[in-house]
């Protein structure tokens, strides 16, 4: 993997680990994630006109990915309302690498080499351990993450053919965006208008650093898939659980243990081989 590549996908990560942090943090789930939604929207809207529009062939991998994008926003904001992140979102981002893995090497025609699997198995494993080894609020939080962690996969796989043939990766991730915040805006400002807008009022700052986090994250990771295989970008980008740790522990005051310290160091050195692939 070339190291533009590595750092870019690294800088994805840290940006998905970000606008997820906000989400959790904020008093309302499901209008935190409405708002970040729109902002990512209207961010697309802004700067679509001045973009090359995507080839015909990649619109309807656009607009499936755009449900499933839903799908996974709504999962997101339920997850985060009855577990804690530092739990919920290794979960979530842990279990899809390995779906893509084995979609993409048997279904794709990508291929990756006996060094590609030790870091993709290597980093599924330190997941799974920094998730599976405490205990979660509600048994809710697992289903909830282990069922997005297949939504998750189904989007990057989606996406990952899609970008491929759009011939023009910006303006397919941001029509991706556009597609899937529309409908959360207008649902949002016609059936909970009154709290949505003061909602906007109080907390457009955490919005629009949502929306730029979400959009430049997604939209570094499918550049990236135009560039090296998708599995192994989709593995790599799962660094965000380093970051998400970090920042559950550090800003959101939740309880970072030995045991998810050193699944951390796995996912890390997973990421070293990664590199090396």
């Amino acid at each position: 993997m070339p190291i533009v590549v590595f750092v870019v996908v690294i800088s994805a990560a840290l940006l998905h680990a970000t606008w997820n942090a906000i989400v959790k943090s904020g008093g309302d789930k499901f209008l935190t994630t409405m708002l970040v939604t729109a902002a990512a929207a209207g961010i697309a809207a802004a700067l679509l006109p001045f973009l090359k529009a995507p080839a015909p062939a990649s619109w309807p991998y656009a607009g499936c990915s755009a449900v499933l994008q839903i799908i996974y926003f709504l999962l997101v904001a339920r997850t985060y309302e009855v577990a804690d992140m530092s739990q919920t979102y290794p979960l979530m981002r842990g279990t899809a690498p390995l779906l893509v893995a084995l979609v993409t090497v048997f279904k794709m025609g990508d291929s990756l080499s006996s060094v590609a699997w030790i870091g993709v198995i290597g980093m599924s494993v330190g997941i799974f351990s920094m998730a599976l080894g405490s205990k979660l609020n509600h048994r809710q939080g697992i289903y909830l993450a282990l069922l997005n962690a297949v939504v998750i996969a189904g989007y990057t796989l989606i996406d990952g053919v899609g970008v491929r043939r759009s011939g023009s990766p910006a303006a397919y991730t941001l029509w991706v965006f556009l597609l899937t915040g529309l409908p959360f805006s207008i649902w949002a400002l016609s059936a909970r208008r009154n709290t949505f807008v003061p909602y906007i009022a109080r907390h457009w700052r955490i919005g629009i650093v949502g929306g730029v986090g979400t959009t430049a994250s997604y939209g570094l990771a499918l550049w990236a898939m135009t560039l090296a295989p998708v599995a192994l970008v989709a593995a790599l980008r799962e660094t965000s659980i380093l970051f998400g740790t970090l920042i559950a522990g550090l800003v959101l005051k939740e309880h970072i243990g030995a045991r998810r310290m050193i699944a951390a160091g796995i996912i890390a050195s997973s990421a070293a081989v990664l590199r090396l692939a």
